[in-house]
């Protein structure tokens, strides 16, 4: 065979398991769209008719939108700090030297470590001993700082990749025009890294807004989109359940393909 033809002879194989790859990865969530669209109201095959109905369904279901919401507002709070936290935390480990610098690293990323739901336990018994001292329930708040503990490494490591790769000749330019230290940050660093962190800060949306073990341990009443999934499948299955998460699929595709146009469009300036 000539090199050409062997070239060409990978090139079909690696498209060849990209295709396979991304089938299987796809398969169960356009099964999950499929099951969206039947009339009937129980999953089963074969399909009584197609319909929207059940998206009108979800959308006049108080409870359903009351989970929207719910998870809305713990990601969100969830995302701010967590991206502020861990891009304070990755600029601290790359560009600085300080005493017990290796310990911080290990403890920041211990979480990493954690399965989900071992980490939602010891949450879990830590805040029903705090509760009882300081009198409060599990609910939204501890249902944010869950979030925020498991997610800020995640952001912290993401952006320490960016930080990896900014020239700091670039602050030393910015100081020798004047600017202080405040400018620098606010002019030039924040800036360069905002692809990265705009990235992490999505990454870190998703991790909450999809969130199951935490958010069962630590939210108590609160239903949340995977918590009233979870409610509902667990007593019967209807299309109403695919229809929301299809929903939530969506808005969630949305954003990573931000972020990779963000990405895209900050290599191509650089």
């Amino acid at each position: 065979m000539t090199a050409r033809g062997q070239d060409r002879l990978i090139d079909i194989s690696l498209y060849s398991v990209m295709a396979v790859m991304l089938l299987f990865f796809y398969i169960p969530i356009f099964t999950l769209m499929a099951f969206s669209l039947q009339e009937g109201r129980y999953l089963t095959l074969p399909f009584e008719g197609i319909s929207l109905k059940w998206y009108g369904e979800l959308f006049n279901s108080g409870p359903a939108l009351s989970a929207l919401r719910n998870s809305t507002l713990i990601a969100f709070f969830a995302t701010i700090v967590s991206t502020v936290i861990g891009t304070m935390a990755a600029i601290a480990v790359v560009r600085y030297r300080f005493r017990g610098k290796s310990a911080f690293q290990a403890l920041a990323g211990a979480p990493l470590a954690f399965p989900q739901l071992l980490l939602g336990i010891v949450l879990l018994l830590w805040f029903s001993v705090l509760g009882r001292w300081l009198g409060f329930n599990t609910g939204v708040v501890t249902a944010i700082i869950g979030h925020i503990v498991y997610i800020t490494p995640f952001v912290m490591v993401i952006v320490a990749v960016q930080v990896y790769s900014f020239d700091p000749q670039l602050e030393d330019a910015a100081r020798d025009c004047g600017a202080n230290t405040w400018e620098v940050y606010r002019y030039v660093t924040i800036p360069l890294l905002w692809p990265g962190i705009f990235s992490a800060a999505i990454f870190a949306f998703l991790l909450s807004w999809g969130n199951f073990y935490i958010t069962y341990s630590l939210a108590g009443s609160t239903r949340t989109i995977p918590t009233f999934i979870f409610s509902g499948i667990a007593v019967g299955s209807s299309p109403l359940y695919p229809a929301m998460a299809t929903v939530v699929f969506v808005p969630g595709l949305l954003l990573v393909t931000a972020a990779a146009a963000l990405r895209r469009r900050s290599s191509r300036t650089a």
